[in-house]
């Protein structure tokens, strides 16, 4: 089997470390008696060991975001930004992503980010839009004014 890089780990050893985990929860002596963890449990347990989690400011549907991420190009590393809507965010913990739609001349671009990846270097908040979903897909279909969102006013 061959190992493929990903993020600085390989493939395989990556496996082994989660296989070790299952295996050393679940022959516990207290697994069978219990069963308070489950497979999903065990999963989670060993993504929270392996994959770190920053802080985020908060944001969500509809909010204007410019993301700066690492793009290695040879050995070259540079920060690139990608301004625009977030479109949605799913999933939670580990694997939760959010997507990030810009228009590019008159050709909508959308990216997937996921929220733990090593190469988001940081995320800027630059508006708060006021949208009642919490996914705006209806968002792609709109151009010139419709694809306007109004913004959250904060009064003191």
């Amino acid at each position: 089997m061959h190992s493929k890089k990903i993020d600085g780990f390989y493939q395989n050893k990556l496996v082994n470390i989660v296989c070790f985990h299952l295996f050393y929860v679940i022959l516990h002596p207290d697994f069978g008696e219990d069963n308070k963890y489950k497979v999903m449990d065990l999963i989670k347990e060993v993504q929270k060991d392996l994959v770190e989690m920053r802080e985020l400011p908060a944001f969500g549907a509809g909010d204007t975001v410019a993301v700066s991420y690492k793009i290695k190009e040879g050995e070259k590393e540079r920060i690139q930004q990608f301004q625009g809507v977030v479109l949605q965010r799913r999933g939670s913990g580990a694997t939760e992503t959010f997507t990030v739609r810009k228009m590019s001349g008159n050709i909508g671009v959308e990216r997937i980010f996921p929220i733990a990846s090593p190469f988001i270097d940081e995320i800027k908040v630059l508006k708060k839009g006021r949208v009642r979903r919490a996914r705006i897909f209806y968002f792609r279909g709109r151009t010139g004014k419709a694809a306007k969102i109004k913004e959250k006013r904060y009064f003191k």
